[in-house]
């Protein structure tokens, strides 16, 4: 997020538009708003490599707090703004943040937190107004007028900083993933980040479009990439299919990152919606997050056309796979080939299995990093002798050396002494066109421990009901083998996906596995 030359170069050129108002931030005015925040934290006795925290949605505010972080040293932790009470004073306390910056429409949220957290001494809010609160250890202010007596010029002892950001928790508590940060300008670039600048054509003159939350790692590290290119970001406050598309015609977008859930959605639009938009602008879509159905990805590059780029990541960075679309097409449902690190694919007993054959994923790590105040779980993700990390994942590696991911080790099945991935059930489901969103998980079973279940979120309009579970029993049936189909279906309203892509599928999974006290029957 720091803009650094093109500040000057580009004063008056939109660093980033908000789509909903229309609202444009200029180079210079981005500039002068984050080194007036960047003047306040070291006010407030932040030095380089201490932290704040950010738990607000996107807004017009959100980009030069994330700025002001990169020019002062600061680790910065952005947070999903959707989390309770208690999950957001977990990651304050964890984090060891001494500022929080939230909204109003998020303060409720972020008082209640901060009566949590005692290190917590000042709370600026966007948009806050008159009605801040006045109770606890912690003083609120508002943002604009906390930061309006702070110079427009640059701190003397700029340093870079970067965003310490936590897992999203599906699978257990979140963990703050720190890197080792040198004392080094802010306009230098960590080693992963100047690869991925490189790998998508970032430059002056793109036109970013960002649907997702900025909270969350790769809109995050898109969007710093943007900045730091002298190009222009379009914000989406929330993803809305026709939105989507009408901002690109609109702003003659030429990148953007999507996740596969918002394929779905746009992909499920009238026809007559789908066509009335130019999308001629668009050079390099790129998706990832969450595995992309093939034939939902067969279906946007017949769309969109070949410039459909999918990666696979995690915000740990232990490594780096990435596609084109014709790498992609000549191996269909690769998540591409590791450019960055060196994989792995290891047994139970850590040995390598062979090309073809599933394993865990494990890398000789691209990018060093550590859990924060955690060793135990930092141990728990590193080979005996240190040389490799993993997050879980399983997958297998082809002879041409692409990736292909089967889904994460937490949630496999194990039903009869078989190992199931439900991965392919769940993207088999939601190509049906009755089905919006799916997730399938194993639930306890007498005989074989586990058997699979399906949860299914209905399109809009249609009903749940035997006859649609009988319907989308058979539909599975007909492309799976027997042992990888659900048992039965259930209905839910709305799956708990996050708007980055993950599915909670632990929260679902918890719910059926309530009064047994181990995942063996």
């Amino acid at each position: 997020m720091y803009p650094g030359q093109h500040s000057i170069n580009n004063t008056d050129k939109p660093a980033f538009i908000m789509a909903s108002t229309g609202e444009a931030v200029t180079y210079g005015e981005l500039q002068q708003r984050s080194n007036q925040l960047a003047h306040l934290l070291r006010g407030q006795g932040l030095k380089r490599l201490d932290h704040f925290s950010v738990f607000m949605e996107n807004n017009n505010r959100f980009i030069e707090t994330c700025s002001a972080g990169e020019r002062t040293g600061l680790y910065y932790t952005c947070i999903n703004s959707f989390l309770t009470a208690d999950e957001v004073a977990y990651i304050v306390n964890n984090s060891e943040s001494q500022v929080m910056i939230t909204s109003a429409s998020r303060l409720a949220v972020a008082h209640e937190a901060l009566l949590q957290c005692p290190r917590v001494k000042l709370c600026l809010v966007v948009d806050g107004g008159h009605s801040l609160p006045a109770d606890g250890a912690t003083v609120y202010r508002d943002y604009a007028q906390a930061v309006a007596g702070f110079p427009v010029t640059a701190i003397s002892d700029e340093a870079l900083g970067i965003a310490m950001l936590y897992s999203s928790g599906t699978t257990g508590r979140p963990k703050g993933v720190l890197r080792p940060l040198e004392d080094q300008p802010p306009g230098s670039m960590l080693p992963l980040y100047a690869f991925l600048h490189k790998l998508w054509r970032c430059e002056e003159s793109m036109v970013y479009l960002s649907p997702a939350p900025l909270y969350h790692s790769a809109p995050l590290a898109n969007v710093s990439m943007v900045i730091r290119s002298g190009g222009t970001a379009v914000i989406m406050e929330h993803f809305d299919a026709e939105q989507y598309l009408a901002l690109v015609s609109r702003y003659r977008i030429t990148h953007s990152q999507l996740v596969p859930t918002m394929f779905s959605r746009m992909l499920k639009l009238p026809d007559a919606q789908r066509k009335q938009y130019d999308l001629s602008s668009l050079q390099i879509a790129i998706h990832a997050a969450a595995p992309c159905p093939a034939k939902v990805k067969e279906q946007m590059i017949e769309w969109w056309g070949p410039i459909i780029h999918e990666y696979y990541g995690a915000t740990e960075g232990l490594g780096f796979a990435a596609c084109d679309t014709p790498e992609w097409q000549a191996h269909r449902g690769t998540v591409g080939r590791v450019i960055f690190g060196q994989v792995h694919v290891l047994d139970e007993q850590m040995q390598p299995v062979p090309k073809g054959q599933s394993g865990e994923i494990w890398f000789t790590s691209g990018s060093a990093f550590e859990y924060f105040n955690d060793p135990a779980r930092t141990a728990a993700t590193r080979s005996a002798d240190g040389s490799m990390s993993t997050v879980g994942d399983m997958g297998y590696v082809d002879d041409d050396g692409f990736l292909y991911l089967t889904d994460r080790s937490t949630f496999m099945i194990i039903s009869g002494g078989v190992n199931i991935y439900p991965q392919e059930c769940e993207n088999l489901l939601v190509t049906h066109p009755k089905v919006a969103d799916a997730a399938v998980f194993g639930i306890p079973n007498e005989d074989f421990g586990e058997e699979v279940k399906a949860v299914i979120e209905p399109l809009p309009g249609v009903a749940p009901s035997p006859e649609l579970a009988q319907e989308l029993l058979a539909f599975c049936n007909q492309h799976l083998a027997h042992m990888k189909c659900p048992r039965s279906i259930d209905f839910t309203d709305k799956l708990p996906r996050l708007p980055t892509g993950k599915l909670y599928k632990r929260v679902l999974r918890d719910a059926y596995w309530e009064g047994h006290k181990t995942r063996i029957v």
